[in-house]
């Protein structure tokens, strides 16, 4: 079994990337033996079967405890030779699983590993404006060579899956991804990182990449309203690397905090009053399941992670947004309910389950 990881190589992995890292945990927890990691060669280093056996230090692919197998290429030679057909899945595998669109196609039949693919949503379509035309021009020829060659498709959600099955998909195997990725919460991380920002007391969190699907621009306009509502005026601390797009342009009370460490994030979920995430379209939804992993309550635009468990609003509408932030914000009761229904959905969400059930799918291709 082939895993090829190349989001792992990215500067910023964003949600690919914590899938990426999910997967090969839940492979590794589930106690599969037979999964070699496929990627670039990591910059700097030469390629081959083990990057870590050159003299400049171990692959940080292999940390999950597999063996990783690198391309000669560097990562955008890689994925551009991936688009065009000149570089094919590798050879002696039985399955080759892509954890994004940008995949290797199988060689002709008979001669190579049958290749499965993780289409995470097709927000590309449903939002188009939110994204860039070079990028919605990929995801378009991408997803046509996947339903055109791969042997499945894997997504998260039940409308991604029936908009591939129209598509001609073949084989669409639904499979809910983790959400126990994160490692225990860093609190002095988070301490000194909220004295740097001059964040004393309570406050609100938001987390995301920051990039125009995420509706931050009305995120802003609805903590606006929020604000002179709550018992004090608390801030709202925004974590996450910036994206593509106009950067993000803060209201008061807004405090960026960049991209921090996972440790820092988890502590920074357990000590905000709530989490406010309203993407205009998400495939999944990694932020609102985490934040419910350490007891936080929810205000979400509709997803597939939350399963009812977080307080849903219009993600067009700044008022309902900022009705839901105070109630989520300072209503005990409706908050203790968001954070046992937020608690449960959680525990339902591992990356073993997740990796067994990728496992089952490869096991019936073989």
């Amino acid at each position: 079994m082939l895993v090829v990881a190349e989001q792992l190589r990215r500067s910023v992995p964003g949600g690919v990337g914590t899938y990426a890292h999910g997967l090969l945990t839940g492979l590794a927890a589930a106690g599969a033996t037979d999964v070699t990691v496929h990627a670039s060669k990591p910059a700097g280093k030469p390629a081959g079967k083990t990057a870590g056996r050159s003299g400049s230090g171990p692959d940080p692919l292999e940390t999950y405890g597999f063996p990783v197998r690198t391309s000669p290429l560097p990562a955008r030679g890689l994925t551009r030779a991936w688009d065009v057909g000149l570089v094919r899945a590798p050879a002696g595998f039985d399955v080759a699983h892509s954890v994004s669109q940008a995949f290797p196609s199988p060689r002709r039949a008979g001669a190579g590993p049958r290749v499965t693919v993780m289409v995470h949503d097709l927000s590309w379509r449903w939002v188009p404006e939110a994204f860039p035309p070079r990028g919605r021009r990929w995801h378009e020829a991408t997803l046509a060579r996947a339903v055109a060659r791969a042997a499945a498709l894997v997504t998260p959600s039940d409308r991604t899956a029936a908009e591939l099955r129209k598509e001609g998909a073949n084989r669409v195997e639904v499979i809910e991804e983790g959400c126990d990725h994160l490692p225990p919460p860093d609190q002095d991380g988070a301490a000194r990182l909220l004295e740097a920002l001059g964040v004393d007391g309570p406050f609100l969190l938001s987390v995301g990449t920051q990039e125009p699907r995420k509706n931050l621009p009305r995120l802003m306009e609805a903590f606006g309203r929020a604000r002179p509502r709550l018992p004090a005026p608390w801030p709202l601390v925004v974590v996450g690397p910036p994206g593509w797009g106009p950067a993000l342009r803060t209201a008061p009370g807004v405090v960026p905090a960049g991209r921090v460490e996972a440790g820092v994030l988890a502590a920074l979920y357990g000590a905000s009053r709530c989490l406010v995430y309203v993407p205009l379209v998400e495939g999944f939804g990694l932020p609102p399941v985490e934040a419910m992993a350490q007891g936080t309550p929810v205000v979400a635009s509709p997803m597939p992670s939350t399963g009812g468990a977080a307080l849903e609003v219009d993600p067009l509408d700044a008022g309902a947004i900022a009705e839901a932030v105070v109630t989520a914000a300072t209503d005990e009761e409706a908050r203790a309910g968001l954070t046992a229904a937020g608690r449960k959905r959680a525990a339902a969400l591992t990356w073993e389950a997740c990796a067994w059930r990728h496992l089952d799918l490869w096991q019936g291709l073989c």
